[in-house]
């Protein structure tokens, strides 16, 4: 297996995404704050965090629930994290199909910005994307929508590597985590990676050092930590499938997340965790699958 994410830039291009302006930020910064809100729709808020963590400004998408009232409280939150190499935050949003699933839900969505390459952690050279999500935007974010002590989150590819790390590094903050089609075990294929960091001008060593120290941000490694949260995987075997428009050729990069899935499965059964999984055979690494498996995760999400 060459690289295992190599086909992601053209799958995202071809997906339409469209990717957030990043605004350089000020001097001087000491905390984060917001710089602006707008309102994108009835439901929907886009905010601008000033992040010193990134060192920029930074989006982040607020939908509420049809029955948020400003000034109610005691409300759950979801994350939803993005995948990598194009696009971004507003990727989840831009069809609305994800507005549509959570109307009548009694949780916030909050969908941040997590770079094109930035893989849900704080570089050893560069920005600090999980003090960005972890504090600093929560710090933010959470009062100003009323809600309360209780998280779940989920992503696709990249962002279920995201979601998975975040509730394993984190323990308490997420009830429950879900994977669609994400990047579970990292060490099954370090050259891969290494070679795909490379594609785009950078080194996996300023995200996670050297191999040895990968398994603090490999969530196959990390699994023992994550006992207790409700948890969803997902992924397809790369064959196309029922929600493909025609027949294609193999979708290798699907078929090797469906590997570091049953990688996660394996270790998850082995250290006794419990994992809700939809290994459902026929299916790409695009967006059909992503969006029904959100859907099919919900119920574990915010029951």
């Amino acid at each position: 297996m060459k690289k295992i994410l190599g086909a992601l830039p053209l799958i995202i291009a071809l997906s339409g995404c469209q990717s957030a302006a990043v605004a350089p930020a000020g001097p001087a910064r000491s905390a984060a704050s917001v710089v602006s809100q707008e309102t994108v729709d009835g439901r929907t808020d886009r905010l601008v965090i000033d992040s010193p963590a990134t060192g920029a400004r930074r989006s982040v998408w607020v939908v509420k629930p049809s029955a948020w009232t400003a000034g109610s409280t005691g409300w759950r939150a979801l994350y939803l994290l993005h995948g990598c190499c194009a696009g971004g935050g507003w990727d989840w949003l831009q069809t609305g199909e994800v507005a549509e699933l959570t109307a009548r839900l009694d949780a916030v969505v909050i969908v941040p910005e997590g770079g094109p390459m930035g893989w849900y952690a704080d570089w050893r050279d560069g920005p600090a994307w999980e003090r960005f999500h972890m504090t600093e935007l929560p710090g933010l974010v959470e009062p100003r929508y009323g809600i309360g002590p209780r998280r779940a989150i989920a992503g696709y590819s990249m962002g279920g590597h995201g979601a998975f790390g975040y509730a394993a590094r984190h323990p308490g903050v997420f009830e429950a985590a879900a994977s669609f089609s994400g990047v579970l075990d990292t060490r099954s294929d370090v050259s891969g990676h290494r070679a795909l960091f490379a594609d785009y001008g950078l080194d996996t060593a300023d995200v996670w050092g050297d191999p040895g120290s990968w398994a603090e941000h490999n969530p196959t490694d990390l699994v023992a930590r994550l006992k207790g949260v409700r948890l969803y995987a997902a992924s397809g075997n790369g064959t196309s499938g029922p929600l493909d428009p025609a027949k294609g050729p193999k979708d290798h990069t699907e078929a090797a997340i469906m590997r570091q899935n049953l990688n996660f499965a394996a270790a998850a059964e082995k250290a006794g965790v419990e994992v809700t999984t939809d290994f459902y055979g026929d299916g790409t690494h695009t967006w059909p699958y992503w969006i029904r498996s959100l859907k099919r995760a919900l119920p574990v999400l915010l029951p």
